[in-house]
């Protein structure tokens, strides 16, 4: 029976990953609803704190979009890239990185991704290299952002253990960086110069290139309001990363517990939805950002799409893993205790169905909890959930394609042998290896 409903649950997925956006979530409720009332199996129950850490996180983030924020970030980011477009393979990915690090979304790299794409090609380097680097980068980052969905799934994870938010950062910080430019170091002198690539040379022979695009520019009135409204962003992520590496910042309060009054302390987090849906607020009143244009915008549909897909896949798989608990714990405790690496193996392979780190570690995680194995050793594997790349279906990966004129990125004929899959391999395993590094050092 066990196979049908894993038959069950693996249909769901890749059907809704086929069908994208909300797609994800709804495909795995129809799911949810054959495991429960045909086959009988308990409802399970979605990630309640996770999804609450995710709403709050975009309502800011999309409050900072409105008033500008984020094109301001983008602003400075062209800046930066332009200083010196000779090392732009290694430039551009740091700042995808520290872009996605800030927001907490991989989504806003679609704005940077024209402009590596123009930069480069001026420059004469090919802009595959960038590119590819610059969307792997974005994925390592969302696994050591503070405020991303999928690290806050992680952190939420380690609810009531000695374990947080500091030591997710203390492992997956240095790793993903470090692997970003291992990434980008594989893709540093891949394929022709751009002036010998003959896809380019007749691109260019029948005029097929556009013209680059102007850098993007403010009035110098919009241009403080974007500012303030980036720094105030910044200065919330800052605050959450001091309250997760000094817990004794979180205030602590007294509730009633049947008969006795007992002292509990925030969570982070409850601290995370308390300062994030209280900076969306901020940014509303000092600087302008429009409720109703915060709801339209790309960050809020991006957000709501992946509080979805995440309440529909986790709650699928809680059911399912409530559901055989005893049987799938007894049938992969002695191997995975064994070889602790082959859940990494799970979490990549997971990853790459899903298209989504944070649906990855609720849905995979609590098997891992369940197994035995060390938090230390969990937080450390959690960069292996960055697969999306290895199928060119994700959005950033089309878009980076499409931004490409010269036709230099591109998906190969054989299509895992595509322009992301060499940087995303180097940059998984490295990240790895770095992660269980510092695992075995510190911890």
């Amino acid at each position: 029976m066990i196979w049908i409903e894993l038959a069950i649950v693996l249909g769901c997925i890749v059907v809704g990953a086929r069908l994208g956006g909300i797609g994800l979530g709804t495909m795995a409720g129809i799911g949810l609803v054959i495991l429960v009332f045909i086959f009988g199996l308990p409802p399970g129950s979605p990630p309640a704190v996770v999804l609450g850490m995710i709403i709050a996180v975009i309502t800011a983030l999309s409050a900072m979009q409105t008033a500008g924020g984020l094109d301001y970030m983008v602003m400075l980011a062209e800046r930066a890239m332009k200083r010196k477009p000779e090392w732009i393979t290694f430039v551009a990915p740091a700042v995808t990185y520290l872009f996605t690090l800030g927001a907490g979304t991989q989504h806003v790299v679609y704005a940077l991704l024209p402009i590596i794409a123009e930069v480069s090609r001026k420059a004469g380097i090919r802009p595959e290299r960038p590119l590819s680097a610059s969307v792997i980068a974005s994925q390592r980052a969302i696994t050591a952002s503070p405020i991303s969905a999928a690290t806050v799934a992680m952190v939420g994870m380690l609810v009531g253990s000695e374990y947080n938010l500091t030591d997710v950062l203390i492992i997956c910080l240095p790793a993903t960086f470090l692997s970003s430019m291992a990434g980008a170091l594989s893709v540093a002198w891949k394929g022709k110069a751009l002036s010998e690539d003959p896809v380019y040379l007749e691109k260019l022979e029948k005029g097929d290139l556009e013209e680059a695009k102007e850098a993007l520019k403010m009035s110098a009135k919009d241009e403080k309001r974007a500012m303030g409204a980036a720094l105030t962003f910044l200065l919330a992520i800052v605050v959450v990363v001091a309250l997760g590496i000094y817990p004794r910042l979180r205030p602590e309060y007294e509730m009633v517990v049947g008969d006795t009054i007992k002292t509990a302390q925030l969570t982070m987090g409850q601290a995370i939805m308390i300062i994030m849906i209280a900076v969306g607020g901020l940014i509303m009143l000092l600087f302008k950002a429009s409720p109703l244009k915060a709801m339209k915008g790309s960050v809020m549909r991006a957000g709501i799409t992946a509080v979805i897909s995440i309440l529909g896949i986790s709650w699928m798989g809680s059911s399912f893993f409530e559901g055989n608990r005893v049987m799938i714990i007894e049938a992969i405790s002695n191997t995975i205790q064994s070889y602790p690496w082959v859940f990494a193996i799970g979490l990549f392979t997971l990853s790459i169905l899903l298209f989504s780190q944070a649906a990855t570690v609720v849905t995979l995680m609590p098997v891992g909890i369940a197994l035995g194995l060390p938090l230390p050793l969990l937080i450390a594997l959690f960069p292996a959930t960055n697969g999306a790349f290895f199928l060119p279906t994700y959005g950033t990966i089309l878009a980076a394609i499409s931004f490409d004129r010269t036709g230099t990125t591109k998906i190969g004929k054989y299509l895992l042998n595509h322009s992301f899959m060499l940087p995303g391999l180097v940059a998984t395993v490295v990240s790895i290896v770095i992660s269980l590094a510092i695992v075995g050092v510190f911890y």
